[in-house]
């Protein structure tokens, strides 16, 4: 066999040895912590996400939670699509998203405050007092939430309750923000279904990367 041959072999061998060695290097060991972080970091949001998904899931019929001076206070249920009728308090909380104004006014002589878009006359300058909240008795159908449901509107409930307009049933006032109804609010249910698909995901490697046997510490002769 000539010099040439022997070294091409030589060169092939090494080679062939280094690919072996590849292939069964030990695992990293960071990938596991990151796995089981980016794991949980999904699961804390999906959970923080989980009463927005319940509400898209449930019954697109409204709770008919009656008038003024009959309101079926037996029919309360946080967290559903519901309807009902009432008399405006003398004074209400506002608030701004981007361009659009919403008033947070109570119903009088009842645990309910309801959040709706600004009617005219109502409209609210920065830096100004707002207005006061208009006095016509009103219908509404939308998502109700129980007073520790909705802790965006601790300030409103705190100032209501302030006034002494509301009445709260057991302790508690109730919140139903107009126009939210179950089945509409796809962009979430997107999101949730991509962080379970992500949990999933970081799962299946995870339980691969456990299941792959490391290397055995291998010594040669010199």
């Amino acid at each position: 066999m000539s010099e040439e041959q022997l070294i091409r072999e030589e060169r092939e061998r090494r080679i062939a040895e280094l690919e072996s060695r590849l292939a069964r290097r030990p695992r990293s060991p960071l990938k596991a912590p990151v796995a089981l972080v980016g794991m949980g970091v999904a699961a804390a949001l999906l959970v923080m996400q989980w009463r927005d998904v319940r509400y898209f899931l449930s019954p697109r019929t409204p709770l008919s939670l009656g008038a003024e001076g009959d309101y079926r206070y037996a029919e309360l249920v946080s967290n559903r699509y519901a309807q009902l009728h009432g008399v405006p308090t003398a004074h209400g909380a506002y608030e701004r998203e981007g361009d659009a104004v919403f008033v947070l006014v109570g119903l009088r002589d009842s645990p309910f405050v309801v959040r709706r878009p600004a009617l005219p006359g109502e409209e609210w300058a920065p830096g100004r007092k707002p207005p006061q909240p208009n006095r016509r008795p009103f219908a509404v159908r939308g998502r109700l939430l129980s007073e520790e449901d909705a802790p965006r509107y601790r300030g409103a409930f705190e100032l209501l309750r302030a006034k002494g307009e509301v009445q709260p049933l057991q302790g508690r006032l109730w919140i139903v923000i107009e126009g939210q109804r179950p089945r509409e609010d796809f962009g979430r249910l997107a999101v949730t279904l991509l962080l379970v698909l992500f949990i999933g995901m970081n799962g299946v490697f995870l339980v691969r990367g456990l299941r792959r046997p490391a290397a055995p510490d291998r010594h040669e002769e010199a």
